[in-house]
């Protein structure tokens, strides 16, 4: 009861900083004047994917790299991408249907094409080679897995340079106001909308704390819970984390959904796609390479990433091919989260044996 108490508020803490993170990022990207893409599809997907990013790095850097944390380090990994392809897309599909009464384009979602099937291919590039990276046989050093790191982290560099050239200017209006800007009380009175870049700072640092804070006590909360449940650590992280971490942040699309903002709202779905298919995945690759492999243990939690190939490909071909999409095109994902969770519930109760536990 105890792990469980804490667990509750560990993700209350990194679901603070995570608000507090994506709210201050981007004023920071308008502070600087950054591009509208860079700041909406690069550092609010950023933003966004934090708090998934920090329990793997927590996990496998900070809590002495053994099975166990690896494990939950892996399963958090895996659980970002699936649940932004099933479950996220679900929801903002959800959003638009309950919407569009008092949207003018109804259920259709103008949203730009060619900016959602560019994510997309680099998600699928990117996550295939770190998938793919898992099937490698084992090597010591696991050199081949070194080189898929350096690979992804090209990759994401050159994808995150295309946003930062795309636009030429910030539009500020998708910019809720800074949370701490009343703090700043001489530049509040000055100018009550624009903080200063000094009390950006301070919020973007006071977040980045409590999203460390919450997912160094969350990695441990999972791993005794999972000890004491007698089930897989990955499985378990695999299934809490994405829905505690990632899922309330993509009310944010909701939100721009309700706005007919579509492309802002699902772009800041597909970047988190590729930030979560580039960035943690190094995270494994070089410090848990042992762990980042598919075997009879973790088959089941790379099963996740089948899930999430097929379900994006069943929402976002036909899209680029009708050049348009449909908020009901999304609810296809929630079909495949309830099929995999259905995979991962008879796992635990032991109707499937994944290989046993830790």
């Amino acid at each position: 009861m105890l792990d469980i108490l804490i667990l509750l508020a560990a993700l209350v803490i990194i679901l603070i900083g995570a608000e507090l993170f994506t709210n201050g990022i981007e004023w920071f990207g308008r502070k600087l004047q950054l591009a509208e893409g860079a700041v909406g599809s690069v550092l609010a997907a950023v933003g966004t994917a934090l708090p998934e990013t920090m329990i793997p790095i927590i996990a496998i850097g900070f809590w002495g790299g053994g099975e166990a944390t690896d494990a939950v380090g892996v399963g958090a990994i895996l659980g970002a991408p699936f649940m932004l392809s099933t479950l996220a897309m679900f929801v903002t599909g959800v959003g638009v249907l309950f919407f569009r009464q008092r949207r003018a384009t109804g259920d259709t979602m103008p949203v730009d094409t060619h900016v959602l099937t560019h994510d997309i291919r680099y998600f699928v590039f990117g996550y295939s080679i770190a998938v793919g990276a898992a099937f490698l046989p084992p090597m010591d050093p696991p050199v081949l897995k070194w080189v898929a790191a350096v690979v992804l982290i090209g990759m994401y560099i050159w994808y995150v340079k295309a946003h930062f050239e795309a636009d030429a200017e910030v539009d500020a209006d998708d910019l809720a106001p800074l949370r701490f800007r009343r703090l700043d009380r001489r530049a509040y009175r000055r100018d009550p909308v624009v903080p200063s870049l000094r009390v950006v700072n301070v919020q973007v640092l006071a977040a980045l704390t409590c999203i460390v804070l919450g997912a160094f006590v969350f990695v441990g909360a999972v791993t005794d819970l999972a000890h004491q449940l007698g089930v897989d650590e990955a499985l378990l992280a695999l299934v809490i984390a994405p829905i505690a971490t990632e899922l309330p942040e993509k009310f944010n699309s909701i939100i721009w959904v309700r706005q007919n903002k579509d492309t802002l709202s699902m772009g800041n779905i597909t970047g988190a796609m590729v930030f979560q298919s580039a960035i943690p995945t190094v995270v494994a690759l070089v410090f848990a390479s042992s762990t980042w492999a598919v075997t009879e243990d973790s088959i089941i939690a790379f099963a996740s990433a089948g899930i999430a190939f097929a379900s994006t490909a069943a929402i976002f071909i036909p899209m680029a091919r009708r050049g348009s999409l449909k908020g009901q095109h999304l609810l296809i994902g929630g079909i495949f989260y309830l099929a995999y969770l259905g995979l991962v519930g008879l796992a635990l109760t032991g109707v499937i044996e994944p290989g046993g536990g830790h």
